[in-house]
């Protein structure tokens, strides 16, 4: 079963159809929609600020989830994938967002909907990335605009594909 801690007597809470890995962590002031998932050694710590996050959501194996005390909390919408090593910081991650592996997000960042941020990409403190385009490099700039099919072909088809990976595992109710 995943670490779950309270910190300072809040619990995170989770929606309906969650998987969480066996060694994943989530503590603090989390709240996590419905069909999420938290794979193995992924961390969202909400001990010094809090994490909402939508629906359909998926933290993959290894990525950090985390805020900045008294000044950042982290907000992630519905439909996103956080990639493998990844992670995610004090900032708001809207819905339709696809991160790659081994992105970082820094403090203070917004990322639009409809977004991919490529693997490896660095997104620095303050960074405004706008709807609809790919976000490559370091620091991450916008490389081009995405299509519909982008969108529904990669970032849809991600959040969807986790959904039916956790099914594949059985797991206690929460």
């Amino acid at each position: 079963m995943a670490l779950i801690l309270s910190v300072n007597g809040i619990k995170p809470k989770f929606g309906k159809e969650c998987f969480l890995a066996e060694n994943a962590t989530v503590t603090g002031d989390v709240v996590m929609g419905d069909q999420c998932s938290v794979w193995f050694n992924a961390v969202i710590r909400g001990d010094v600020h809090f994490i909402r996050m939508g629906d359909k959501v998926n933290i993959q194996d290894g990525a950090i989830i985390h805020c900045t005390f008294k000044k950042y909390p982290t907000h992630i919408g519905n439909n996103v994938s956080v990639g493998h090593n990844a992670i995610v910081h004090g900032c708001t991650v809207k819905d339709n967002v696809l991160i790659g592996m081994g992105a970082i997000i820094m403090d203070n960042c917004v990322i639009e909907s409809n977004t991919i941020i490529a693997a490896g990409a660095v997104v620095t403190q303050n960074t405004h990335v706008e709807s609809g385009c790919i976000y490559a490099g370091v620091p991450a700039k916008k490389v081009k605009e995405i299509s519909q099919n982008q969108i529904t072909g990669e970032i849809e088809r991600i959040a969807n594909n986790y959904i039916t990976y956790a099914s594949w595992y059985e797991t206690e109710p929460r």
